[in-house]
């Protein structure tokens, strides 16, 4: 199958598609003409990449969880361990959004909202 049969397939864009294989995450065939040709497990693969980008693993882990996934001796640790460490940061993120939150709430409160100048959002910002 062409390229745009994959991108349709896995809902993935032909240009993440070339990107994809620029980097070496994926290796379609090239038909005489040059042009690429998808089977079945490439398919396959962009799915995967598909959900494990959509789960916010970086380019490289899923560099890193391909290669597990293709290595029949791998220790499932491994993938754990890896997950783990993703949890981790993202774990992190959702602190780092809830004080964020917590801030702008309280300055949004503090805010009047009406026709005067003072506002303590901006105050806020800049005195940081």
């Amino acid at each position: 199958m062409n390229i745009g049969d994959a991108a349709k397939r896995t809902d993935i864009p032909v240009k993440t598609i070339r990107y994809y294989e620029d980097i070496g995450l994926i290796r379609p065939l090239r038909d005489t003409n040059g042009y690429r040709v998808f089977r079945d497990t490439d398919i396959h693969k962009l799915a995967f990449l598909g959900r494990a980008r959509a789960l916010g693993f970086s380019i490289e882990d899923c560099r890193t969880l391909m290669e597990l996934y293709e290595d029949e001796t791998r220790a499932s640790a491994d993938v754990k361990r890896l997950a783990q460490e993703h949890l981790r940061q993202i774990e992190d993120k959702i602190m780092q959004l809830r004080s964020m939150q917590a801030t702008l709430n309280d300055l949004v409160h503090a805010c009047a909202g009406d026709s005067r100048p003072d506002c303590p959002i901006l105050r806020d910002l800049a005195s940081q």
